[in-house]
């Protein structure tokens, strides 16, 4: 999927398909959010926090592996 197909959720910090995002208007101005997050808002507020300890452990994960990619990549350069 090339970039020009997904934008970016400035909620959950992630690319999203431009059909599962929306256009909202904050404070800041006007920002894409995606549905999913959007959606979790109408939830109870222990629901909320739930969806978000899911994004935070899946941003924490992805960031992990970025890490540790780029460590084994850094390893391979220095060895050869």
């Amino acid at each position: 999927m090339s970039s020009t197909e997904t934008i970016y959720c400035y909620h959950c910090t992630r690319h999203h398909p431009r059909a599962e995002m929306r256009q909202i208007e904050t404070k800041g101005g006007k920002r894409w959010r995606c549905i999913k997050s959007i959606e979790a808002t109408k939830k109870s507020s222990s629901q909320r926090d739930e969806f978000g300890k899911t994004v935070t452990t899946i941003n924490r994960a992805e960031q992990q592996a970025r890490v540790k990619a780029r460590l084994n990549a850094e390893r391979l350069l220095a060895a050869g």
